[in-house]
This record gives structure tokens, C-alpha cells and sequence, in this order.
């Protein structure tokens, strides 16, 4: 079913993104991580998506297994940085096969740990050529990525905006946010965007807490702001105590679930990083107080 359809259903939905194996003692982990979010039963689940070829394989493979075997609802990345028009194709034909109805078209960046790639001569390099490549030849529900701090490399937050809603019109019918710690981004986003004239769901991304060490490093990577409160409160927890800080990741990211539903939101989704406790925590808590 496409997310649109969906969200004519039901609001907000509940969705979880994963991202392939590397090796097989994370694949093992994964197996079991897919079987403790499945019982949640998500709206749908996202899977990233690489340009190199073993992690484009990667990709197709999980993206079968969620939807064939574990029959959930799949948006399917496409990271399209490098691909000629042959492959592009070749990808998402492939997912066609597979059933997907939704895709999240991202530039994506080069190929990890393969310094030999080489973009093909009339490869796209924005996800807006993608999008306008895409949208006249299949009939997915396409998506778009926002930041409400500003994509790390924009020359400035008008000119990322005006980006997106160049790939709205371009075809993108959602946008699914970086994550955030602090939902005045979301909220002066979405009035952002409106104002500009992209009316279409916009829907936020969370991020729980895991580690100080990997928030810092993924908020340096992405350019979330991370908040001189938050740094403080991180501090007084107990040196070392991984129990109380996941707690604290759960709290924090529960509350700011709880007033992005009370605004209305379409949906959340979570960026699990592959790790299911955290997750499980927030929406256990949701859906307790019956917010979702």
C-alpha cells in the first residue's frame, strides 16, 4: 500500500528504518533485531539503500525479506549517487518485482570502502534529476528527504528549502526529516515549508539516544544540534551506567513523540540503527498512555 493511502487511514503511523548486514555476525544480529520490531507491527519499515554493488545486493535482500517473508510494508531507499539510467532502472525494476509501492529517493553519497567507483558518465547528481527521472516512468509513491537544521552542506536554510520544493515538484509526495533533539526544528520547518508553498506530509524523524559517543558522531555527520541542556543532562547520569542512559534516551525521545502527536504529526519514524530496545521502549510507552 502507498504510505499516501495510508495516511488517509490513519494517523500518526508508526515506522522503523533498518539498514543491511555488513558481515554475518551483524546479519545474526539483525535476524533478531527484525523479529523483536516485527511483533510491534509498524505501519512500514524503511531500508537504506548503498550505490556499490554488494550493499545495492544487500539492499534488494532485506528489502525481499521484509516484504515477502515477513509480509510488512516496505520504502525502499534509492540512493542513485553514480548510477547510469540502465541501472537506475535495473533497481527499480527490481523492487517493482519485489511489490514495493513506496521509494525514498536521496542523492546518497560514494560507495564505502570501494575508493575505485567511478560515477557512470549520465549519472544524475541530485535527487531532484532522480525524481524527475523516476516519476514518469513508475508509479511509486516517492519520497524526499528534509532537514530541519539545514542539510549539512547547503550554502544556507532558503536555499536547502527551495531545494526540496524542487523536488516536490518534481514529484516527491512526503518528506521523511533527519532526526532532531529539539521539535522547535520540526515545527519552524514544517511552517517553513508551507510558507514556500510544500504542502505535502511531512513526516519527523526520531533518533533515541543509544550512546554519547554515537549521538556525537552521527550529529557531527548529519548536523543535528545537540543542545547545551541536553549535554548537561547527559552528564549527570552515572558514569558508565549504559541502563540509565538508554532510559534516559527513551524518556527523551518518548516526550518528544508525545508532543509531535499532540501537533498533529502523519507519522514517526524511527531510525533504529539497527538496535531494537530503545524503540521498543518509546512506543511501549505510546501506546500505553494510548497516544498511538
Amino acid at each position: 500500500m502507498k504510505i499516501t493511502e495510508m495516511w488517509k487511514k490513519k494517523q500518526p503511523t508508526v515506522s522503523f528504518e533498518l539498514f543491511p548486514a555488513r558481515n554475518a555476525e551483524a546479519a545474526e544480529k539483525l535476524d533478531r533485531v527484525i523479529d523483536q520490531l516485527a511483533v510491534m507491527e509498524p505501519d512500514f519499515v524503511s531500508v537504506t539503500f548503498g550505490a556499490g554493488g554488494s550493499t545495492r545486493e544487500g539492499s534488494r535482500q532485506l528489502v525481499e525479506l521484509l516484504k515477502k517473508d515477513l509480509k510488512l510494508e516496505v520504502m525502499a531507499y534509492f540512493a542513485g549517487y553514480g548510477l547510469g539510467p540502465d541501472d537506475i532502472q535495473g533497481v527499480l525494476d527490481s523492487y517493482l518485482n519485489l511489490g514495493v509501492d513506496n521509494v525514498l529517493v536521496v542523492r546518497g553519497d560514494p560507495p564505502h570502502g570501494q575508493p575505485d567507483f567511478k560515477p557512470h558518465s549520465a549519472s544524475l547528481a541530485h535527487a531532484s534529476d532522480m525524481l524527475e527521472f523516476i516519476r514518469p516512468r513508475y508509479t511509486f509513491c516517492l519520497g524526499a528527504a528534509g532537514y530541519p537544521e539545514g542539510h549539512i552542506e547547503a550554502e544556507s536554510r532558503q536555499k536547502d528549502l527551495e531545494y526540496l520544493k524542487l523536488k516536490v515538484d518534481k514529484g516527491a509526495e512526503f518528506i521523511l526529516t533527519n532526526y532532531f533533539y529539539d521539535n522547535r526544528y520540526y515545527f519552524d520547518f514544517v511552517a517553513a515549508c508551507r510558507s514556500l508553498g510544500i504542502m505535502v506530509p511531512i513526516v519527523p524523524g526520531i533518533m533515541p539516544i543509544f550512546s554519547v559517543k554515537m549521538m556525537n558522531h552521527l550529529a557531527k555527520l548529519c548536523g543535528a544540534g545537540i543542545s547545551s541542556d541536553l549535554r548537561q543532562k547527559l552528564a549527570a547520569l552515572p558514569e558508565g551506567d549504559i541502563p540509565a542512559l538508554l532510559k534516559f534516551g527513551i524518556d527523551f525521545a518518548f516526550e518528544q513523540c508525545k508532543e509531535l502527536i499532540a501537533a498533529g504529526v502523519p507519522g514517526l519514524h524511527f531510525y533504529t540503527m539497527d538496535r531494537s530496545q530503545s524503540t521498543i521502549g518509546v512506543l511501549a510507552r505510546l501506546r500505553q498512555e494510548g497516544l498511538i
